[in-house]
């Protein structure tokens, strides 16, 4: 049995968007630096109803690391000051980049709470379809989310470094091709190229840019096989600073493979200066 597909459609969501269990989460992110902010971008228009989900708050601030996983106790506590119960169906978008509701996705996921979806296009879709935003914040009214941790899902530098030399499972980086063979990083100080051994499927491959929506399955099927992806053996999925890296989860998910893990210190903490080993070149 194939697992529900993660996406919804916006006819779907058009039509349950007032249903009282279902929960709306703006997650757009972007890259330091980049403006206008995305709580900005989320204050001039978002879906009616949203909330905004901001992935550098709900992470672990003891941490110097960006947005690393929290606690399950802290991700419980920010779900519900989100307004999402235990019972809810969440809804996830995000501008239509799609570069932060896989990585909101899978942190439900990762935390036990398994109705959650994602928007198809997300709010480029939706607006280029004349449905109707909202601005200005949406207070949500605070409720009881209960979290506990897979850790399954998630690697760290340790495990990667062991898996370097067992080979084990696959990582797949999620950045852009130059960025992977060696160009300079976008973050101050980090080393450029890969995790010694790693594939690279550029997340921005797996979706339509013109309309947001992600690619059919044998598109995304073609992706990973073209970079040399063995799709019946483990994979980790990888990217700059973890985000991204689910949009490679979310493709390999619809294509059945759901027990994949993301590496979640990804580039930002392997490049690191005085870090373990790094490629550079064609994978």
């Amino acid at each position: 049995m194939t697992p529900t597909d993660p996406l919804v459609s916006t006819e779907w969501l058009a039509a349950h968007i007032g249903d009282a269990n279902v929960k709306i989460l703006d997650a757009s992110f972007k890259l330091p630096g980049v403006l206008p902010l995305p709580k900005d971008d989320y204050l001039a228009a978002h879906l009616p109803g949203a909330v905004f989900f901001d992935v550098d708050a709900v992470s672990d601030h003891s941490n110097p690391l960006p947005h690393m996983y929290p606690s399950a106790e802290q991700f419980g506590r920010d779900a519900g000051q989100l307004g999402i119960s235990d019972a809810d169906t969440v809804v996830l978008y995000d501008a239509g980049g799609w570069v932060a509701a896989p990585r909101a996705w899978w942190m439900f996921l990762a935390f036990g709470h398994s109705n959650v979806r994602i928007l198809n296009g997300g709010l480029k879709k939706w607006r280029a379809e004349g449905r109707p935003v909202e601005s200005g914040e949406v207070k949500p009214k605070p409720a009881t989310f209960r979290a506990s941790y897979d850790s399954k899902r998630v690697r760290s530098m340790q495990q990667l470094i062991a898996n370097v030399e067992s080979s084990k499972e696959q990582v797949i980086d999620a950045r852009a091709a130059d960025r992977f063979e060696g160009a300079p990083e976008p973050r101050a100080g980090i080393r450029s190229g890969h995790i010694p051994g790693a594939r690279n499927v550029p997340y921005n491959q797996l979706f339509d840019a013109a309309t947001g929506e992600m690619k059919p399955l044998e598109d995304l099927r073609a992706a990973f096989a073209n970079a040399g992806v063995r799709l019946d053996a483990p994979i980790v999925t990888s990217c700059g600073s973890g985000v991204s890296a689910g949009v490679l989860t979310l493709a390999l998910y619809r294509l059945g493979i759901t027990d994949t893990a993301l590496y979640d210190g990804s580039w930002s903490e392997w490049g690191q200066a005085g870090g373990p080993p790094v490629a550079t070149g064609p994978a």
